[in-house]
């Protein structure tokens, strides 16, 4: 009973978790109407320096050390893949733009595979396959055309798994909340640099990178607050699933952050998924289910 209890608190978690992310993303749809994703992104980073720095102080780091490049790589990785992310649920349905974030553990298992020589099992290529084909189903590259969100969405999705499938490594030389402030920090300096750079640079296809720093006014300085609020929120509850029931179970559970962005996102505007796109989310939340359960 004690078993079935920890189990039930860590999915309770997770659904919470889930429901902040998603919320976390409506706030940061809302932000977008006022300022560039760039900004958003500076936004979201900068509550977590903080938070994160203040849990430093209080408690020294315990750090071996060793791989600097690896950590900046890390960094740099969730950064761009964020910057991704952000620029798509500025332009595309909220649920689309969750399901493309959370095709990262489909490529982090292959990564994986390649570079940490971690072994995948016949259900687990069964499960990249099916996420594989439901990427397809998604981006419909016969049909409307293969688009700019549909390779931005793409690339949030394996640019989070480089930056998870490097943190498999650097957990054995680094603090977690070193591993987090190395994402955070080059998520805060890396927006400044594009927001002093973009006015020299006149390149429209790389306007999800570019941006005019436009100072928060009025019911905006709520958007960005609440996106830092409730995205800090969900990484705690994240955290606290993990620590109370098996990572898989919990990983299979964290999907149902596509349902609520769906729900959420109707609220705001985003019509329905059509048929074929929503075959293929169902395909990626249970490609995504399988990989998390042989884990």
């Amino acid at each position: 009973m004690k078993r079935i209890n920890k189990l039930n608190l860590g999915v309770k978690y997770m659904l919470i978790s889930s429901f902040l992310f998603a919320i976390m993303g409506a706030f940061a749809k809302l932000s977008s109407e006022h300022m560039s994703s760039l900004e958003v992104v500076f936004f979201r980073n900068v509550f977590g320096v903080a938070l994160i720095g203040f849990a430093i102080l209080k408690s020294p780091l315990a750090n071996v050390g060793g791989k600097p490049f690896l950590l900046f790589f890390r960094g740099f990785m969730g950064f761009v893949a964020l910057l991704a992310f952000f620029y798509n649920i500025a332009h595309i349905p909220l649920g689309d733009a969750m399901t493309y974030s959370k095709t990262s553990p489909i490529f982090t298992a292959v990564f994986a595979w390649m570079f940490l020589s971690e072994k995948l099992s016949f259900k687990g290529w069964l499960a990249v396959m099916l996420g594989f084909v439901g990427i397809i189903f998604i981006t419909q590259p016969g049909g409307v055309g293969f688009t700019k969100y549909d390779a931005l969405g793409i690339f949030s999705g394996i640019g989070a798994a480089l930056a998870y499938t490097s943190v498999r490594e650097l957990r054995n030389y680094y603090d977690t909340r070193m591993i987090v402030l190395s994402f955070m920090v080059v998520g805060t300096i890396g927006p400044v640099i594009l927001l002093l750079l973009s006015p020299y640079v006149d390149m429209p296809e790389l306007d999800f990178m570019l941006g005019e720093f436009v100072m928060p006014q009025g019911v905006v300085w709520l958007y960005v607050v609440g996106m830092g609020i409730f995205a800090t929120m969900a990484q705690l509850y994240m955290t606290k699933a993990y620590g109370e029931t098996q990572a898989g179970i919990v990983g299979a559970v964290s999907y149902t952050n596509i349902v609520f962005a769906i729900i959420i996102g109707l609220f705001l505007g985003d019509a329905l998924p059509s048929l074929i796109t929503t075959f293929g989310i169902v395909l990626i939340v249970v490609a995504g289910i399988m990989v998390a359960r042989s884990k």
